[in-house]
């Protein structure tokens, strides 16, 4: 079984070119030479043309949100009214969490769950994360020790 049909074999073309250049013609090389000129140009001035332009120097905008010229009381005001919005979304999470907690008891007292000694490991599982996070914070308050005081002992 043949794979391509031999009208679009290439063998027989490349014999056929093979056939010409071999005859002797008193213009093949010239002819040959000014053939391959534009191919060969093309190549040489892709491989030369390597210059890219300047890129373009970015434009910056700032964004001032905050007046430059606020006094310390302005801006610890605005620090106590920032933080009571703080307060105030921390303690509405809180309670969010809490009535979900409920929710979940109601519905762990209706599956015949212990929900008393699963709130009591919920707990001591609350309290070991908050102690690992105090524990990172007062370990990153903590500057390191300098490096010849450690070295010398």
């Amino acid at each position: 079984m043949r794979i391509l049909p031999a009208r679009f074999n290439p063998a027989n073309g490349i014999a056929d070119l093979w056939h010409e250049l071999r005859r002797p013609q008193p213009y093949r090389w010239p002819i040959l030479g000014l053939s391959v000129l534009p191919a060969v140009g093309m190549l040489w001035w892709g491989m030369n043309s390597t210059v890219y332009a300047e890129p373009e120097r970015p434009r910056i905008t700032y964004i001032t949100t905050l007046d430059a010229g606020r006094s310390d009381a302005e801006i610890m005001a605005e620090n106590l009214a920032n933080q009571q919005i703080k307060d105030l979304r921390e303690a509405e999470e809180a309670r969010i969490a809490a009535k979900k907690r409920a929710m979940y008891k109601a519905l762990g007292r209706a599956a015949g769950m212990d929900v008393e000694a699963i709130e009591r490991e919920a707990e001591a599982e609350r309290a070991a994360a908050a102690a690992a996070a105090a524990e990172r914070r007062r370990e990153a308050a903590v500057p390191p020790a300098p490096a010849s005081e450690s070295a010398g002992q």
